[in-house]
């Protein structure tokens, strides 16, 4: 049998502001969403520009550093999977699927140019959801992410 693979990454900005909450087992979950902008030129030659919208939540430390450093508008690059949330109401099945983020990279350091009302805070560059084998460098020694160097 093949092995299956459920992974995403996506880059975009805030579209409102982190809201952290805690499950009856007092595990933290944030849930935020994520604007991507996307364009490409159209069978008659004209450039066209569309917006997608992905709903996110990060759990326990991840969520927690997401609601404290991020706000609207900051730019942010997530990596996780894909999980469908299925239920009932009135009497209808609803469903949506939403990112589960397992790595979250904040791509503004709070600078005075980013949209956000929050521009203080001082972000990390890269918050894992789980420890990684090798120690990580240090925030201020990583680089900000070249778009040119996405093979996408």
């Amino acid at each position: 049998m093949a092995k299956s693979i459920n992974q995403v990454i996506i880059m975009g900005n805030l579209t409102r502001d982190p809201e952290l909450r805690s499950t009856s087992t007092g595990q933290s979950v944030c849930s935020f969403s994520v604007a991507v902008n996307r364009s490409w030129t159209g069978n008659d030659g004209q450039q066209q520009e569309a917006v997608d919208y992905f709903d996110i939540v990060a759990w326990a430390k991840l969520g927690e550093l997401v609601n404290q450093y991020m706000s609207k508008g900051r730019r942010i690059l997530v990596q996780g999977r894909l999980s469908q949330q299925t239920w009932e109401k009135d009497g209808q099945k609803r469903s949506k699927i939403e990112i589960v983020a397992s790595d979250v990279t904040f791509l503004d350091g709070g600078s005075s140019d980013s949209n956000s009302g929050n521009s203080e805070k001082a972000a990390p560059k890269a918050v894992p959801a789980k420890p990684k084998a090798a120690p990580a460098a240090k925030p201020a020694e990583q680089e900000p992410v070249d778009l040119s160097d996405i093979p996408f």
